[in-house]
C-alpha cells in the first residue's frame, strides 16, 4: 500500500475513533445531532478562534456497499457517526481531536508545528526499570477513569433517538477493551434476531489502519495520563517462538500453579477483571456490553486446536508474507487470495496467500495460540499480551 493510500485512509478513520466524547454524550448535542465541543484554550467549538477548526457536517463516504452486510440503517455503526452527530469538528494544519485541542501523531508543541520521532522497541530489549515503567503503566490505566470519554450502554433507538442518553464511565485501559469489543459486536436486529457476520475492524482492508490509529490512540491517552510524552508501546517479536516468552510473572503474567487457564497469583495481571467477553448473553438481551467486570483474564497458551494453528508463526512465513505486493484483492474480505492484508491478518495461508480460514496463520495464529481472553475476538484486547501482539504486526 502506498503511504499517500495508507494516509488517506487513516485521515477518514480518524472521526470514529474517539466514540463517545464525554462532552457530547448528553440530551442536547443527541438531539442537535452535533459534537463540536470548545477547545479549552479559547472556548469556542473546535477553538475556531485560534485557527484551529471549524464545526462542519461530517463528509461520508459515497462508495458503494459490499455484499457481506446485506442491510441499511439498522446498525449504528453505519455512516458512523452520522447515526448520534452529522455535525463534528473538522481540525485544520496538525490539530486532530473530538475539539482539536491534541496534535496529530507525529507532532507536538503549542501549535503542533514541531515534529516528535517516537521508536516503540522490543519488549526484551527494554531495561529492568523501562520494563516495570510499563507495566506500571497499564496497571495505571487501568486504575484511571478516562476524563474525556464514555461509553454508550445503549443503542441509538434505546436511547429514544437520543432523548434518553445511556453512557457510563469507564477507565482508560478498558475503554480501548470496549472500543474493540463495539467495533467488532453483532448486530442486533430486534427481537431475538442478531447479523454475526460483520465486523467493522477486521477481514477487509480496515483492519491495518484501524488498529494502527487504535494504536495511536492507546499509547496518547497513557502519555496524557501518566505525562510522560515519550511513552510508546513496546512489541513482541514472535517469529519462530517455541512459546509465549511473555507469559511470565516479570512480564505479562505465568500460568497458574493449579490452573492452566488462569494467570499467576504472583503476576501483576492476576486480579484484573475482564469486560465484553460474554457475547451470547449480550445477543439476546439484544443489549450493549456496559463494562460490568466478569470474572479474571484467561490464557493457556499453547494448549490450543493444534489442527488450526499448529504452532507460532516463523520468520519465513512473515517474509513471504511481505514480499506481496498487492495490499489487498478480490473479494476484499476473508477469502481474498494474494492479499497482503489477509495474509498478515491470517485468513490466507501465509506461504501461499491463498485464502484457507479453516487454518489460523500469522496475526490471526497468535490469537488462537493464546487460548484465552485472547482467542476471542470482541474481548480479546482485555489481555495485555494484545498491546504488545499489535504493536508487532504494526
Amino acid at each position: 500500500m502506498s503511504l499517500f493510500a495508507m494516509g488517506f485512509l487513516l485521515s477518514i478513520l480518524q472521526p470514529s475513533t474517539g466514540q463517545f466524547p464525554r462532552a457530547c454524550a448528553n440530551t442536547a448535542s443527541l438531539l442537535k445531532k452535533e459534537c463540536c465541543p470548545p477547545w479549552p484554550g479559547d472556548g469556542s467549538p473546535c477553538g475556531e478562534l485560534s485557527s484551529r477548526g471549524f464545526c462542519q457536517n461530517i463528509l461520508l463516504s459515497q462508495a458503494p456497499l459490499g455484499p457481506q452486510f446485506p442491510f441499511s440503517g439498522v446498525d449504528d455503526r453505519e455512516d458512523w457517526p452520522s447515526v448520534f452527530y452529522n455535525r463534528t469538528c473538522r481540525c485544520e494544519g496538525n490539530f486532530m481531536g473530538f475539539n482539536c485541542g491534541e496534535c496529530k501523531f507525529g507532532f507536538s508543541g503549542p501549535n503542533c508545528t514541531e515534529r516528535r520521532l517516537r521508536t516503540r522497541r522490543n519488549i526484551f530489549q527494554l531495561t529492568t526499570r523501562e520494563k516495570d515503567k510499563f507495566l506500571a503503566y497499564l496497571n495505571l490505566a487501568k486504575n484511571t477513569p478516562t476524563q474525556d470519554y464514555v461509553i454508550a450502554t445503549g443503542t441509538y433507538a434505546q436511547m429514544n433517538n437520543g432523548s434518553n442518553p445511556m453512557f457510563r464511565n469507564i477507565n482508560v485501559y478498558d475503554l480501548f477493551v470496549w472500543m474493540h469489543y463495539y467495533a467488532s459486536r453483532d448486530t442486533l436486529l430486534g427481537g431475538s434476531s442478531v447479523w454475526r457476520d460483520i465486523d467493522f475492524a477486521h477481514e477487509a482492508p480496515g483492519f491495518l489502519p484501524w488498529h494502527r490509529v487504535f494504536l495511536l490512540l492507546w499509547e496518547r491517552e497513557i502519555q496524557k495520563i501518566t505525562g510522560d510524552e515519550n511513552f510508546t508501546i513496546p512489541y513482541w517479536d514472535w517469529r519462530d517462538a517455541e512459546d509465549c516468552a511473555v507469559c511470565t510473572d516479570e512480564y505479562m503474567g505465568g500460568r497458574h500453579p493449579s490452573n492452566p487457564n488462569l494467570l499467576s497469583p504472583a503476576s501483576f495481571f492476576f486480579s484484573w477483571q475482564v469486560i465484553c467477553t460474554r457475547s451470547e448473553e449480550y445477543n439476546s438481551q439484544q443489549a450493549l456490553c456496559n463494562a460490568t467486570s466478569e470474572g479474571p483474564i484467561l490464557r493457556n497458551p499453547g494448549n490450543n486446536d493444534k489442527s488450526r494453528t499448529p504452532r507460532l508463526p516463523s520468520s519465513a512465513e512473515v517474509e513471504f508474507c511481505l514480499s506481496l505486493t498487492q495490499y489487498e484483492s478480490g473479494s476484499m474480505d476473508k477469502m481474498a487470495n494474494y492479499s497482503f492484508r489477509n495474509t498478515l491478518e491470517g485468513f490466507a495461508d501465509p506461504r501461499t496467500a491463498i485464502s484457507n480460514i479453516s487454518q489460523s496463520g500469522l496475526h490471526n495464529a497468535l490469537h488462537i495460540y493464546m487460548n484465552g481472553s485472547m482467542s476471542q475476538v470482541q474481548g480479546s484486547a482485555n489481555d495485555p499480551v494484545f498491546v504488545l501482539h499489535h504493536a508487532f504486526v504494526d
